[in-house]
């Protein structure tokens, strides 16, 4: 099997398997945000790409998204699992936890997130997108991730915005009212083009702040967010590992 990995903040330079082989390629989108190593894990193979570079220098609305699951697709991957820190919109969601997304909100602006910018020869395109994240790679990450006792809650909304920027207080209180349970800058735009050309997609967020919603801390910083990153990159490595292997 074939296996597309989208490495978010501070998983840019994932490491899993040895002797990877790095891949330059393009598309009719573009360039993707990088090359591509591949590499295999048991009898699969696996091809990471770092979303905002591997020197995380391409910022959430320059990244080619089109690009980045074309060449996935032109790779013949059969699924993707896609990584990304997000911020907290729950008391119950504390930091370090992983959440495994079922639903999202796109309150992004300026992202390309279609392939059909046109009906060519009548072909319309009207995608299907009540239920985004693929529910057999949903149900074997969170399976996984209780073998290895990591804290993980199983579903949850995810409202993606524009960015770089962080959000405004009242814009966390608003986000929370409208049933979203975190919030990163990246995901929803990559759960519709993959959902588009029919590849199931998932997501491992780790939980890193509480955004701007608790009246009297202090709003989340990018500082904060790679720092418990950090902390968790080897259990996020592992999830990953072990949920492949038994995909």
């Amino acid at each position: 099997m074939k296996i597309g990995i989208i490495g978010g903040s501070g998983l840019e330079k994932l490491n899993i398997f040895e002797n990877a082989q790095d891949i330059e390629i393009t598309t009719e989108y573009g360039s993707p945000s990088s090359s591509i190593l591949k590499g295999y894990i048991g009898q699969h193979e696996i091809f990471i790409l770092s979303r905002h570079g591997r020197d995380h220098n391409i910022t959430p609305t320059h990244v080619n998204n089109k690009a980045n699951i074309s060449v996935l697709n032109d790779l013949g991957c059969e699924s993707i699992i896609a990584t990304t820190a997000t911020g907290s919109l729950r008391e119950e969601i504390g930091i370090g936890d992983i959440v495994i997304p079922d639903q999202f909100i796109d309150f992004t602006k300026y992202r390309e997130t279609t392939f059909f910018n046109t009906f060519a020869n009548g072909d319309m395109k009207h995608t299907s997108m009540g239920d985004p994240f693929n529910e057999e790679i949903r149900n074997k990450i969170f399976s996984i991730s209780q073998k290895l006792n990591i804290k993980t809650h199983n579903k949850g909304t995810i409202v993606t915005i524009e960015g770089p920027r962080f959000s405004t207080r009242a814009e966390s209180k608003m986000f929370r009212i409208w049933g979203a349970d975190i919030i990163n800058m990246s995901i929803a735009p990559e759960a519709i083009l993959a959902n588009e050309i029919d590849i199931p997609y998932a997501v491992i967020a780790i939980s890193t702040d509480y955004d701007s919603w608790i009246e009297g801390e202090s709003p989340v910083t990018m500082e904060e967010v790679f720092k418990v990153f950090k902390t968790r990159v080897n259990d996020v490595t592992q999830l990953l590992i072990e949920t492949i292997l038994n995909m």
